[in-house]
């Protein structure tokens, strides 16, 4: 029962940390606006033209693609650490793992995710 309770604890820690941050801010925080603090800041410079530009979504597409696969290589890491000590059933969950990202490869370049024009 003590390890729900150190569970538990941490989990009301981990609520109340964010939460007292917050507030800490809100309260202590200076409350003078004025038009130039309220004004659009972009790298020390003033804006010119409209302020919200669209992009296209297939920047975004393939900026999910490489955070997918940049995860992937965070998990084969270990298992490539400790490939000698593996027994068979891990080796074939891996490559498991591989064929489905594999998979999610080939659908995102049939539904053209990696063209960058």
């Amino acid at each position: 029962m003590k390890d729900y309770e150190l569970i538990g604890l941490l989990f009301i820690v981990g609520l109340a940390l964010p939460v007292a941050a917050i507030l800490a801010g809100s309260i202590l925080g200076p409350r003078k606006p004025n038009r130039i603090k309220n004004d659009t800041y972009e790298c020390g410079m003033e804006t010119f033209g409209p302020t919200w530009v669209q992009f296209k979504v297939q920047y975004y597409l393939f900026a999910l693609v490489f955070v997918v696969f940049d995860i992937e290589l965070v998990f084969l890491f270990p298992f490539a650490a400790a490939f000698d000590k593996l027994p068979l059933y891990a080796v074939v969950e891996t490559v498991v793992f591989i064929l489905i990202l594999a998979a999610a490869l080939v659908y995102a370049w049939k539904r053209k995710a990696l063209e960058w024009f």
